[in-house]
């Protein structure tokens, strides 16, 4: 089990998480996961700073999860609303229900030319799908991590000035 907390609580730039490794886990031979794992981290980082620890337990009291919650569930209305202009655009588009992140297909067509189109006609930034590997071309991402009101904005500069 893993539990990227910098992403759920929003820590931008921050990387704060765990991994449990039940201590019956073992490989063919016999040996410890567990132990590997932790030689592993052991040599290769140094831990997360105290800032993000602090952050970390901040975030695991009631208060935190409730903002968290709250957070997560903001992030997800954005996504909406980006999911559906894009869709009300006559795109098709995947993601945006359970990551505040938006996929829309530009099939034929390469990521980088997309990006570019969109921010020259735009003002809007959207990363291209080629950034995650070949079979990211084709299409570009669009983030709802955003005030209400940029987002907003940014489907209106869309369908104004991006439609098909």
């Amino acid at each position: 089990c893993a539990l990227p907390i910098s992403k759920y609580a929003g820590f931008t730039g921050l990387r704060l998480g765990w991994t449990v490794f039940p201590e019956a886990l073992k490989f063919s031979d016999g040996s410890s996961v567990r132990q590997d794992w932790n030689r592993m981290m052991g040599t290769g980082f140094n831990g997360a700073s105290n800032v993000a620890q602090a952050a970390g337990l901040a975030c695991l009291t009631d208060a935190g999860m409730k903002g968290m919650k709250d957070m997560v569930a903001f992030y997800k209305e954005n996504a909406a609303i980006l999911k559906s202009t894009w869709e009300e655009m006559g795109y098709n588009v995947y993601g945006g229900t359970d990551a505040p992140y938006v996929w829309v297909s530009f099939e034929g067509r390469d990521s980088w030319e997309v990006f570019t189109e969109i921010l020259q006609k735009t003002d809007i930034v959207v990363t291209p799908g080629a950034g995650f590997g070949p079979a990211g071309n084709g299409y570009v991402r669009c983030s709802a991590f955003g005030s209400r009101e940029n987002i907003n904005e940014a489907a209106r500069r869309l369908k104004e000035k991006f439609s098909k």
